[in-house]
């Protein structure tokens, strides 16, 4: 009898530890989501200055990627990108033949560009300072750029979703785009924003 209630007791025992063990891990682990470029609801823009007049924008067409991110544990989220760069759109056909050339992105040498997290750190619930390796061009920086959750939840269609947005600015002749723009328009702004299905 008292053999029987001892093992009972240790297998109980073992089987708590268990679950607590499971549960503690699950916890710091992070959802993965892959953006939702299918249904386009994710977007690379960016702007740069025309002569110090006005604002020329356009966009990347194709790219892809994903995060992780666990409201929980918001500063293990990570995120990765990798942009086409041969995708370039600023809705004029002479313009952008320049801009994939190689006075600019020499497509033909340099068909992607990437971006990797190495350190996500959020200030609040929804806004966060994310910093990583950015590679145009074949030139590999580390940049930091403010973010912000615009929102999470579940869709309509049984999914769950999470999206971001962020900008930040770079200097084009850090990446070895030295062709003269003229003084207003040494740097370029770019936007991300992506939203996510978990997976």
């Amino acid at each position: 009898m008292k053999k029987t209630l001892l093992t009972t007791v240790l297998t109980t025992s073992l089987l708590a530890s268990s679950v607590l063990a499971s549960l503690s891990v699950s916890s710091v682990q992070s959802a993965d989501y892959k953006v939702d470029v299918e249904g386009a609801h994710a977007f690379v823009q960016f702007k740069i200055k025309h002569l110090g007049y006005s604002w020329l924008l356009g966009r990347f067409n194709t790219f892809d990627g994903g995060f992780s991110y666990d409201e929980k544990s918001p500063n293990n989220a990570k995120i990765n990108i990798e942009i086409d760069t041969a995708s370039l759109d600023s809705n004029h056909a002479e313009r952008d033949k320049h801009l994939k050339g190689k006075d600019f992105l020499n497509v033909s040498s340099f068909p992607t560009a990437t971006f990797t997290s190495q350190n996500i750190t959020f200030s609040d619930d929804e806004n966060a300072v994310v910093t990583g390796k950015f590679t145009l061009k074949g030139v590999t920086k580390t940049i930091s750029f403010a973010v912000a959750k615009v929102g999470q939840g579940q869709d309509p269609w049984g999914g769950y979703r999470a999206g971001f947005s962020g900008t930040t600015s770079l200097k084009l002749a850090d990446y070895g785009i030295t062709y003269n723009l003229g003084p207003a328009s040494t740097h370029v702004e770019m936007a991300l924003h992506i939203e996510g299905v978990r997976i």
